[in-house]
């Protein structure tokens, strides 16, 4: 009876040991699990129903869901509500216009929120750039706050963010030319010699003085600046251009920034009351900040402009 036991116990252990070999060999068979395609998320998620609808009459689904690695910065509902952009709208608008758009917002390669650096930018799939940023603020793009990063996908890293990018269509010198409030700030781009590298592609930021700033600054019209000294005019341009894309969001108090005047830079003060900029001695310059993409964030297609209400002599 001793012996049966023993055998007994013998084989429960064979089949226990079996029974475990089985659940760990299917558990090794067992594919691991797959993340969602981009299109997969954003219909799956009610916070994108309207990104899902211009996603759908554009004809991007199916893109979307291919593989490879594409890197998307999804505005939510919020953000196109936020830009006027409702459902009703986007089955307003002609499928080709929304492709512009939405592409727009497309990168073909991943990006983690990790790689963005201090300043850069990046050509999106509707061939034009996009300006890119990371800062103590967080994570930015055309100075659009990322609102939650790295959501993962099959084919790609989706980033929401809590406004809609609008693709650009004219540089720095065709906006600066097509103002009249900047007629003064044109003829001294054209005394300096200037003009190409405002109309060249870049990543350039303009801190752009209005006509009044000029006139403050003891320039009466265009032509006192055609008077002026040639040299003495390129100082003064080049003191407010940067090379490199800073919007608003960039502008980090206390920070400095190299312009394109040799040795020069423009400190950033950053309070309550808005942003001033300082150059060497001379007194700061107020950027005007009443509405983003009109007197500040204006994104070109080589860069970024500022309107300012002083001249930085």
């Amino acid at each position: 009876m001793k012996k049966y036991m023993t055998s007994l116990k013998l084989a429960a252990i064979a089949l226990c040991g079996s029974m475990v070999m089985i659940s760990c060999s299917e558990d090794n068979d067992s594919p691991a699990p797959v993340d969602p395609t981009i299109t997969n998320i954003v219909v799956a998620d009610t916070n994108f129903s309207i990104l899902a609808a211009a996603v759908t009459r554009a004809g991007l689904a199916d893109a979307l869901t291919q593989p490879g690695n594409l890197t998307v910065f999804a505005p939510d509902n919020n953000a196109f509500r936020a830009a006027g952009i409702t459902a009703a709208v986007v089955n307003s608008l002609a499928p080709a216009d929304l492709a512009a758009i939405l592409t727009y917002h497309v990168v073909g390669a991943k990006v983690p929120s990790t790689s963005v650096p201090a300043s850069d930018s990046v050509r999106t799939l509707g061939g034009k750039l996009l300006f890119a940023s990371k800062n103590a603020n967080g994570v930015f793009v055309n100075g659009v706050r990322v609102k939650t990063a790295d959501v993962a996908a099959s084919n790609g890293v989706i980033h929401v963010i809590n406004g809609v990018l609008t693709p650009p269509t004219k540089t720095i010198a065709e906006i600066a030319t097509g103002n009249p409030q900047f007629s003064i700030l044109v003829a001294a781009v054209v005394k300096a010699g200037l003009v190409d590298a405002v109309s060249n592609p870049g990543k350039y930021t303009v801190f752009a003085p209005t006509n009044a700033a000029f006139q403050a600054a003891g320039f009466a019209d265009e032509a006192a600046i055609n008077a002026a000294d040639a040299a003495d005019v390129l100082a003064i341009v080049s003191q407010h251009v940067i090379a490199t894309n800073v919007y608003a969001s960039d502008l980090v108090n206390n920070a400095t920034a190299p312009t394109i005047k040799a040795g020069a830079t423009l400190t950033v003060n950053t309070s309550p009351a808005g942003v001033k900029l300082t150059g060497s001695a001379n007194p700061f310059s107020n950027v005007v900040t009443t509405g983003a993409g009109t007197t500040f964030d204006i994104t070109t297609t080589n860069g970024v402009i500022h309107v300012i209400d002083r001249v930085i002599l």
